[in-house]
């Protein structure tokens, strides 16, 4: 009797789990999602000596690109950060870099009556053991190709930190001095 009563009870649980994938997968199909997946990439940061320090990570939000940058062995302290026109990252100066990615033929600095580049962004802090771990969203720029205002136009674009912080009003980059780490955006 005792094995029948348990083959009974595994045919009503093998009908129940049938049952219960069946409806899983009719709710799965009602499940609404994203028609498009975000555009994303990573970029490497080197130094003046051609040396890798860090990564930025790229991603298309909603809202612009979001950056997480993660850099090493910096010297501490609030350093200004800007996208530069260029994908050219010669060490040691990166002066191939261009000047700041301005599609919009703004002047330079948040402060700025007049507007700003696409390219200025918040300054950064590098801790006291040299090392940056920020994440920032800017809506001024893109990573869709075709638009005026994309990091990934023709010749691409680049990620600079600079030696000091950016004062966010003196033209053409905020009194922000040498460029010491750069990153080549491109597709």
């Amino acid at each position: 009797m005792k094995k029948y009563l348990f083959i009974a009870m595994m045919c009503l649980f093998a009908v129940n789990l049938a049952a219960c994938n069946l409806f899983a997968k009719e709710e799965a199909e009602k499940i609404p999602v994203a028609a498009e997946v975000s555009k994303s990439m990573e970029v490497d940061l080197m130094n003046a000596k051609g040396e890798k320090v860090g990564m930025v990570a790229l991603t298309q939000a909603d809202k612009g690109v979001h950056l997480h940058i993660l850099a090493e062995g910096l010297e501490p302290g609030k350093k200004a950060i800007h996208f530069h026109e260029t994908a050219k990252c010669d060490a040691p100066k990166f002066e191939g870099a261009g000047s700041h990615f301005n599609p919009g033929g703004k002047e330079h600095g948040f402060k700025n009556p007049k507007g700003y580049h696409a390219g200025d962004l918040p300054n950064l802090t590098v801790e006291a053991d040299g090392t940056v771990d920020l994440e920032i969203t800017t809506p001024e720029v893109t990573l869709n190709a075709s638009e005026a205002n994309s990091l990934l136009d023709a010749d691409g674009s680049a990620i600079v930190i600079h030696e000091k912080e950016d004062d966010y009003k003196t033209n053409p980059s905020g009194n922000s001095g040498a460029r010491i780490v750069c990153g080549e955006i491109k597709k």
